[in-house]
């Protein structure tokens, strides 16, 4: 389907509650699965990414039951030394995280399972989680040396690993914990940079446990999990196109409701705030992961240059700041993110591509762009290469821009904000599919 916005004339105002996180709600169903006995979870991702792992973990033997609404689970499980070998292939959809933490769940199992997904998930390599994989024993086979999906994985008989990730990533990290907690004996995973802590923090929730030293965590295996509750925070990855569009449009007042402020999470708030933005929060005490009412009032933003080290992050939410930075005062620069050249698209140069498709001032550069604002933008009619990410950007611009934008086959953006036209309606935005 395509998605049609119209120039935003009048302020955005109102409040929203986005879609579950979309890293906590996979881990909630991969954590779950691997307890024993019943876990529920609220606040749940019913997008297409998270459906890919929930049909991943039934086919594992895994019960997993829908509630009232589409964001309520329970999953009844055995525990994961119970895991029943696939009869099928696990179709991982397109999310890359599926596959990566997928891998590291079946890496100790004493099976074959073989996970495959869409044409872009089948392009995006898998060495950075397929390598230290290897080196604790499992056996993968696939594409391009074991590389590139289909993957086939023989699993079991696993040796602990001590190992220096080459990049911070939260998914490789989580990947090899997950491995860890089912092999005799400690593994140590270092990271060059903080990286996503989801993974750290519900661990002990359902009855796991690690230490950590600086960037490395130690975790030793096995260990017996048990079922718990989880509750999902509204996802700040999604939060961040409504957030950006109200500091777009003059005028606007909008209020973002639970939203996951997760200190590894926020440094797009870090960013906002130093660009000049207003806004404003308080993290009542929650057990778990944090969250917050954020509040957001446009007024007008300089550029800035983003530290390298904040990058990972921040690393979802390059994006739509390049949006914002078309309309903020000076240079906005991003360097250190070459990460996202292997996302759902290559998202610096798709990026640079599309933006300049609505009259934006972007250069690229290997590891990210420069922005020089303000610059006003036009309409255009577009396609997003299947990146989710990419289409909402196109749909914030496009209420910044003078004359209709069309998004082409926007259909992606169901994989992580379904619903994401009607929260920009109910804060006033003229946004329609077709």
């Amino acid at each position: 389907m395509n998605l049609s916005v119209q120039p935003q004339t009048t302020p955005l105002l109102g409040e929203a509650l986005g879609p579950g996180d979309k890293s906590i709600s996979h881990r909630s169903l991969l954590f779950g699965a691997m307890a024993e006995g019943e876990t529920t979870v609220s606040g749940f991702l019913a997008g297409e990414d998270c459906h890919a792992t929930l049909n991943a973990v039934t086919a594992l033997g895994v019960t997993v039951i829908q509630g009232e609404t589409p964001e309520t689970l329970t999953i009844r499980s055995p525990g994961y030394a119970a895991f029943a070998e696939p009869a099928d292939l696990l179709d991982c959809g397109t999310p890359g995280r599926t596959r990566r933490l997928l891998l590291g769940l079946l890496a100790a199992r004493p099976f074959v399972a073989t996970l495959t997904g869409d044409a872009t998930l089948r392009r995006r390599p898998m060495a950075r989680v397929g390598k230290p994989l290897q080196q604790m024993g499992a056996q993968i086979l696939g594409r391009a040396g074991g590389t590139l999906a289909p993957l086939t994985i023989q699993g079991g008989d696993l040796q602990p690993i001590h190992y220096v990730l080459p990049v911070a990533s939260a998914q490789i990290k989580s990947a090899l914990m997950l491995a860890a907690l089912q092999t005799p004996g400690e593994s140590t995973i270092t990271e060059p940079l903080p990286s996503r802590n989801h993974t750290e923090i519900m661990l002990p929730a359902f009855g796991g446990h690690y230490t950590q030293d600086g960037l490395t965590i130690r975790i030793s295996g096995p260990q017996h999990l048990h079922g718990t509750h989880v509750e999902v925070p509204a996802d700040i990855s999604s939060a961040a196109f409504p957030l950006i569009a109200a500091l777009s449009v003059p005028g606007s007042d909008v209020t973002l409701l639970r939203v996951g402020v997760n200190p590894t999470r926020i440094g797009l708030l870090t960013t906002l705030r130093e660009m000049g933005a207003d806004l404003t929060w308080e993290t009542p005490d929650t057990v778990g992961e944090p969250m917050a009412d954020i509040r957001i009032r446009y007024r007008p933003l300089k550029g800035v240059a983003v530290p390298p080290e904040r990058i990972p992050l921040m690393i979802d939410e390059l994006p739509i700041l390049a949006v914002l930075a078309t309309q903020a005062e000076g240079e906005t620069v991003i360097t250190g993110a070459e990460e996202l050249r292997v996302k759902e698209s290559d998202r610096i140069s798709r990026l640079v591509e599309l933006l300049r498709l609505f009259g934006a001032d972007i250069t690229e550069r290997p590891d990210g762009w420069t922005v020089t604002g303000k610059t006003p933008l036009h309409g255009a009619s577009v396609t997003c290469w299947g990146d989710h990410r990419l289409a909402m950007s196109a749909a914030v611009a496009g209420l910044i821009a003078t004359g209709q934008t069309v998004i082409q086959d926007a259909d992606a953006i169901q994989t992580s904000f379904p619903g994401f036209a009607e929260c920009l309606e109910g804060l006033g935005a003229t946004v329609h599919w077709s």
